[in-house]
């Protein structure tokens, strides 16, 4: 049976990077990845499905700035985020969160990043295996090896330590983690309650529409039910855009309030409509009296997972430590760090695999949940105070955050607004009590502790 210091089971972000760091402390690093087909992608791969977008702080919460990215990787710069209500609409020019990164954030070929980072953890010494799935791990405390990997081809292979980086649908992250917990672990990380799932479309946008978009991420709150529920226009290369959205899984219409308040719900929608009809009906809204948005908007077919479109799993949960007294660490979507705001995850997906690998690759996995709480800590409070805040949003709700956060804005940039005194108003002072309320409420963030694992 082969034999390698770290196995790490899933090829995307989080999985390479920690292949990555364990490679450069001279241990052997072997990554599983199933490999998925994809249209813009001539070989198999990770799934490589994501809206792509990094904020300026973000790049030093990855550890690896753009200036690094071979041609063909970033897209295009962004210099401010747009929040658009039904009626009133908030710009963020910039995050108020020091950064080495001079501009708001950049967007970039998710496909192509996933590449690279393939290339760079073999360029350190890892061994990348693309085609291979993982039906199984068994784990001996006190064996040799410890873990012992099942593939699906009937062979296995032994290893030290093991790195769960199979994101989102966690297929082994789950049936390794049950083991080691006295009440099922889907009651934490079940795909369905514990994910969101998102649907984008790549579309060649009408030259003035291009320009004016050019620079933003853009977003629709508001706009259709459910907690943290929005579409989003994130502009590429050559006139391209990711337009997409996120929802939550099973949404029942019946329990919505106020249905006509939305602006993508039609009174005859007896269920949830699909993704694209979503985003149809906003093209439509938005620049329908202007073009022909079929004809307008055309798919650009070669980009994406097939067809120009793609439909993925966002993880939407607070994160769980990992079992490391059983050499086992869970980095990225696969312990839920794209949090429960969704702001993107390749960031902490990055920095958690790099930090599982480092620590796997030096024979001591002890300090991870520690290390990655230092690491990410902050971030993922940000986004589930966040969340938490606006769970029984409705639409005049939205109204309401954006024309305060106007005049929070004002006074004071991006995220630094919720830390400033109450000067902005009655309303601003209600809304940085409620942030700061929910943020004490939220400090403890971890939904499994490490202590809660029983070996």
């Amino acid at each position: 049976m082969e034999h390698v210091d770290v196995a790490v089971v899933g090829g995307g972000p989080a999985g390479s990077a920690a292949a990555h760091a364990a490679a450069e402390t001279g241990a052997s690093a072997l990554v599983f990845e199933k490999g998925v087909p994809r249209a813009d992608r001539d070989h198999l791969g990770p799934d490589s499905t994501d809206a792509a977008g990094i904020l300026d702080y973000w790049v030093d919460i990855m550890g690896i700035h753009p200036d690094e990215f071979p041609d063909g990787i970033l897209l295009s710069e962004l210099d401010r985020a747009t929040f658009v209500g039904p009626t009133e609409s908030c710009v963020l020019r910039s995050t108020g969160i020091d950064s080495s990164y001079d501009a708001f954030g950049y967007t970039f070929d998710r496909a192509a990043f996933d590449d690279w980072l393939r290339e760079r953890a073999e360029g350190a010494g890892a061994d990348y295996r693309v085609g291979v799935s993982v039906r199984d791990v068994e784990t001996t405390l006190d064996g040799d090896p410890r873990h012992t990997l099942a593939l699906a081809s009937g062979e296995t292979v032994g290893a030290d330590f093991l790195v769960l980086a199979d994101g989102p649908q966690r297929t082994v992250t789950n049936r390794v983690l049950d083991r080691y917990l006295p009440v099922p672990v889907t009651d934490h990380l079940g795909t369905t309650t514990a994910n969101h799932i998102a649907y984008q479309e790549h579309r060649r946008l009408p030259e003035a529409v291009a320009d004016d978009l050019r620079g933003a991420i853009t977003f629709w709150w508001g706009y259709i039910p459910g907690h943290t529920a929005y579409p989003w226009i994130f502009p590429n290369d050559d006139n391209v855009a990711r337009i997409g959205l996120t929802m939550p899984i099973g949404l029942d219409l019946s329990s919505v309030e106020n249905r006509a308040d939305y602006a993508l719900l039609r009174p005859e929608d007896d269920t949830v409509p699909s993704g694209g009809e979503y985003l149809r009906r906003l093209l439509e809204r938005e620049y329908g009296d202007a073009y022909d948005v079929p004809e307008d908007f055309p798919l650009v077919e070669d980009r994406g997972k097939s067809n120009g479109t793609e439909t993925y799993p966002i993880s939407s949960t607070r994160p769980v430590d990992s079992p490391v007294e059983a050499g086992i660490a869970v980095v990225g979507g696969a312990m839920g760090t794209t949090s429960a705001f969704h702001e993107g995850g390749d960031h902490v997906a990055v920095r958690t695999g790099a930090i599982a690998g480092e620590l796997a690759g030096r024979g001591d996995l002890s300090s991870y949940n520690e290390r990655w709480k230092d690491a990410i800590g902050d971030e993922i409070l940000r986004n589930v105070t966040m969340a938490d805040m606006v769970r029984d949003y409705g639409p005049d709700d939205w109204d309401d955050i954006f024309r305060t956060g106007r005049k929070m804005l004002a006074d004071e940039s991006g995220y630094r607004m919720f830390e400033q005194k109450f000067s902005a108003g009655w309303d601003a002072a209600k809304l940085l009590l409620r942030y700061r309320w929910n943020k004490y409420r939220h400090r403890d963030f971890v939904s499994i502790h490490e202590s809660e694992y029983v070996y």
